[in-house]
């Protein structure tokens, strides 16, 4: 090497270290934001295998919570549980857990703290599924799997029991104490969480049309007159609406799991179903069984399970869509 090649090296190397020093350091790469789902059993993934087991939630390891996490690269505290109402589970403990099992083990299940307190000043984000339960939507269902069932399948015979007397007036009131209740929550996350934001996550379709439906089919309705489904679905899109209402006024935004839903409800084609009927097999990877209960025993079906019209493997994976584009646009993606 000679001595113009040596000092040219020389200066490149000066320069080199000179414009390392001035360079700003690298930033560091930022924490994974935190994420807390609060839910019951269509943000559990209830009925999805494979569940954990153990304390009565069934929160499913593919439920969209942990999808959209693992998407998101955030870090999830997922205390969503199958049973949870938005008194009696988010803000209050729960003391009456769904499963799967949907068998509880002697003595019950140990209550659940209030999934509220899971969120804190340093929660990021926060993603709500109530609402369905504090309706009393499961008792519906059995109201009108009776009714249709005392009718022969003919005419509407739920929807008519719910029209007056005192199944209306208990049933407005539940609506109006859901709409208080969900407003006290949203307040709850503000003051536990500031700065965190807030996503309510609304119900996928159940039945948003009752084309396909067979009466006396429970991988589907069971029972359910055809005529008392579009009052079904009704009652599901009033929650939602109620649900999306509230989100407007607390500042939180709405994620709408139903629209994209319609076509692929309990009455769809298989291979195009995102639900379960009211007995069905199970989806989802492994050997996971749920032992029936003795009143699921005596519906004549072969499903594995009473699944009583819950999101499938399809379904969960569709909500975890829509909760990723959701938390996506809160600026989940950007840390």
């Amino acid at each position: 090497m000679n001595a113009a090649t040596r000092i040219a090296l020389a200066a490149a190397t000066a320069l080199a270290a000179a414009a390392a020093a001035l360079a700003p350091a690298a930033a560091a790469e930022a924490p994974p934001l935190n994420w807390v789902a609060l839910g019951d059993s269509y943000s559990a993934g209830a009925f999805v295998r494979p569940w954990a087991e153990g304390d009565g939630c069934g929160r499913s390891a593919v439920n969209y919570p942990r999808q959209t996490a693992a998407r998101l690269k955030v870090r999830l505290t997922d205390v969503t549980c199958s049973g949870a109402e938005v008194r009696a589970g988010a803000l209050e403990p729960q003391t009456d857990m769904s499963g799967p099992p949907s068998v509880p083990p002697k003595g019950g299940w140990a209550p659940r703290p209030p999934q509220v307190r899971a969120v804190s000043a340093g929660t990021d984000l926060v993603t709500v599924g109530l609402g369905g339960n504090s309706v009393g939507f499961a008792d519906i269902v059995q109201k009108c799997v009776e009714r249709g069932l005392a009718a022969f399948g003919l005419g509407s015979p739920c929807s008519t029991h719910y029209a007056g007397g005192a199944a209306a007036t208990a049933l407005e009131g539940r609506f109006t104490a859901l709409r208080a209740d969900f407003a006290t929550l949203l307040r709850e996350i503000r003051t536990r969480a500031p700065r965190a934001k807030v996503a309510v996550v609304g119900y996928p379709a159940v039945v948003a049309e009752a084309g396909g439906c067979r009466w006396g089919s429970w991988p589907q309705l069971g029972t359910v007159a055809k005529g008392d489904m579009p009052w079904l679905d009704s009652q599901e899109r009033r929650v939602n609406t109620l649900l999306r209402e509230e989100a407007g006024r607390a500042g939180a935004v709405f994620v709408d799991t139903y629209s994209a839903g319609t076509g692929h409800g309990v009455c769809a084609a298989d291979g195009q179903r995102w639900m379960y009927g009211i007995k069905d097999d199970l989806t989802g990877e492994g050997g996971q069984r749920d032992a029936p209960s003795e009143l699921c025993r005596l519906i004549p079906a072969r499903g594995e399970a009473c699944t009583v019209l819950h999101p499938n493997l399809a379904g969960v994976t569709h909500q975890a869509e829509a909760v990723t584009r959701a938390l996506t646009a809160l600026g989940a993606a950007r840390r």
